[in-house]
């Protein structure tokens, strides 16, 4: 276990290095220059332009500022927004709090409805099954955007039941604001959880031990418990495990939709305006997100199913 340990985390380290590599040469490759846009269509004289080149570092060499830039990163510095004016650590930590409670929130309405609709629709065939295949189905097919809008229009313009905008103060003010916004970014996500769930119920039901199980009596409750839900759980997993790591990106599009001061916003801001340091720190905290969820989801292997070696991917 410890040896597999070491193994993910030199390889996250080294995702890490590759990533924030990419992603200083794309925006250094990227039309447009930073002090164009911290300029902002004003005419000023080349020295004024040489002094904001050399206050930002802009003219040395791409190596010698990626170098120093990393180097930043080991003590904690992740440089100084070139548009917002502040340190990039403290301004993506003041958006942290909105972007991590709407992916909890996502989280586990992907979780409970995806896993309790899969499960039933496994259980209860027929007229439940397949309309819960139908709603699974459309679900799915339906992107982030179209669900904010058709939630918006609905539950906040015509029925006044949840706010639009903002992402509202305290527990009770955040659940309320960031309602909406959760299923709009949980929907397609959950109806993909429910279908692997379906899949990986039926397969498991359609096993020779449980067909055993049953006519040596055994009360259905404890055979769906112990020997269907249980062997159904590593692709479950997988596939929760996969979501839940990609809900932070996908909530730019769901942060846009109802104005919400998070970090999907604050990429998506940085992105339009060349803001460099903030970019390369957004982009190397999802990276280090989606590449822990997936260790976890690796390590939870050995408790779902004793038989899995780590780091072999095979039964022994």
């Amino acid at each position: 276990m410890i040896a597999y340990v070491g193994r993910r985390l030199i390889g996250l380290v080294t995702v890490l290095v590759i990533t924030s590599f990419l992603v200083f040469a794309g925006l250094h490759l990227a039309p447009g220059s930073p002090e164009s846009f911290l300029l902002q269509g004003k005419t000023v004289s080349p020295e004024t332009v040489a002094s904001i080149r050399a206050q930002y570092h802009l003219d040395d060499p791409f190596f010698v500022q990626y170098a120093r830039w990393g180097a930043g990163i080991l003590h904690g510095d992740f440089g100084r927004s070139l548009i917002f004016r502040q340190d990039v650590a403290s301004l993506v930590w003041s958006r942290i709090p909105t972007t991590l409670f709407l992916g909890a929130y996502s989280a586990v309405l992907i979780l409970v409805w995806g896993l309790a609709l899969g499960i039933l629709a496994a259980l209860l065939r027929g007229r439940t099954d397949s309309a819960i295949l139908v709603t699974t189905t459309v679900g799915a097919g339906t992107p982030s955007f179209v669900a904010a809008i058709v939630l918006i229009t609905i539950f906040s313009v015509r029925l006044g039941w949840f706010p639009a905008f903002g992402s509202g103060d305290g527990l009770a003010g955040r659940i309320e604001h960031l309602t909406l916004p959760a299923i709009a970014l949980a929907l397609s996500y959950l109806a993909l959880v429910a279908r692997v769930t379906r899949a990986a119920m039926l397969e498991e039901l359609r096993r020779e031990h449980v067909e055993t199980a049953r006519v040596r009596g055994i009360r259905e409750s404890v055979i769906i418990r112990r020997h269907v839900l249980r062997n159904a759980l590593a692709p479950i997993t997988t596939i929760s495990g996969i979501v839940i790591a990609g809900l932070l990106t996908a909530a730019v599009v769901v942060e846009s939709a109802f104005s919400l001061n998070g970090l999907g916003t604050l990429l998506l801001q940085s992105v339009n305006v060349k803001d460099f340091p903030v970019v390369q720190a957004i982009v190397l905290l999802l990276v280090t997100v989606f590449v822990v969820t997936n260790l976890i989801v690796d390590l939870l292997y050995g408790l779902i199913d004793p038989r899995v070696s780590l780091g072999q991917g095979r039964t022994r």
